[in-house]
């Protein structure tokens, strides 16, 4: 499942409500310094130069959208997408775009990126994060193990102690996402629900201290089909301990 424009939408989604999709990444292809099991993009394509839309594209295609639209029809305008959007070399550039027009057509959306993590070593990365309304950073598992199952990523050698460090940048100010699966992958076990995986998960929750948590399941066709849905109920207890420390948890199952 590729999105094929820049602007894509309103549709509404589960977690954000009425959101307006922004595409920066590929139009034809997944961009992603992850290769995540459950992807709804499937699994990442080797391609040597990958054309993304310039800044000046992705603003036009946005002021075009924003000024046809009825004002209070947005909750959000969203970025995610064929891969990891902070990958984008104009990712600030196009923040500081959308948010200028967002307070000029809708200035009660918010300006939401959902990201993996992994580019926040970069100066420019996180001071773009830091102009949104929303950051939803991704922090799948808190072992070495079931994070390089889950997310598979690109370089081999990150680390949970890194995405921990990276995103304490923030001082709790942004949403944790988790996804919990289980199932298996060339022979090897994911699951991230474990005694284990989820004492180190909790861990890394209460050294991050997200101001929000949002916790779902695989909801879509995933590229590895060996992986299954967990259960509403199983959801909910895993959210209980966080609850009961004052934590505001989403539950999206």
């Amino acid at each position: 499942m590729l999105f094929q424009s820049i602007v894509y939408g309103p549709i509404h989604s589960r977690r954000l409500g009425n959101s307006l999709g922004m595409e920066i990444m590929p139009l034809d292809h997944k961009l992603c310094t992850f290769n995540c099991v459950y992807c709804e993009c499937g699994w990442n394509e080797k391609v040597t130069r990958p054309k993304l839309p310039s800044r000046e594209e992705v603003k036009a295609a946005l002021e075009d959208k924003l000024s046809s639209l009825e004002d209070g029809l947005l909750d959000v305008i969203t970025f995610s997408g064929n891969g990891e959007p902070t990958l984008h070399p104009d990712f600030l550039g196009i923040i500081e775009d959308t948010c200028a027009l967002r307070d000029k057509y809708c200035p009660y959306a918010k300006v939401t990126v959902l990201s993996n993590s992994t580019q926040l070593g970069r100066e420019e990365v996180v001071q773009a994060l830091k102009l949104c309304d929303n950051r939803i950073l991704k922090l799948d598992a808190a072992t070495n193990k079931m994070m390089h199952r889950i997310d598979m990523p690109v370089n081999e050698h990150l680390t949970v102690q890194t995405l921990i460090d990276w995103l304490q940048q923030f001082n709790g100010d942004f949403t944790l996402q988790t996804c919990f699966l289980r199932g298996e992958h060339k022979g090897q076990i994911i699951d991230n629900t474990t005694p284990d995986e989820l004492c180190a998960w909790y861990k890394a929750v209460d050294t991050i201290h997200p101001k929000q948590i949002m916790i779902y399941v695989i909801d879509r066709k995933t590229p590895e089909e060996h992986l299954s849905k967990i259960s509403r109920e199983e959801m909910e207890n895993i959210a209980a301990p966080l609850i009961e420390k004052g934590y505001n948890v989403i539950i999206s199952a």
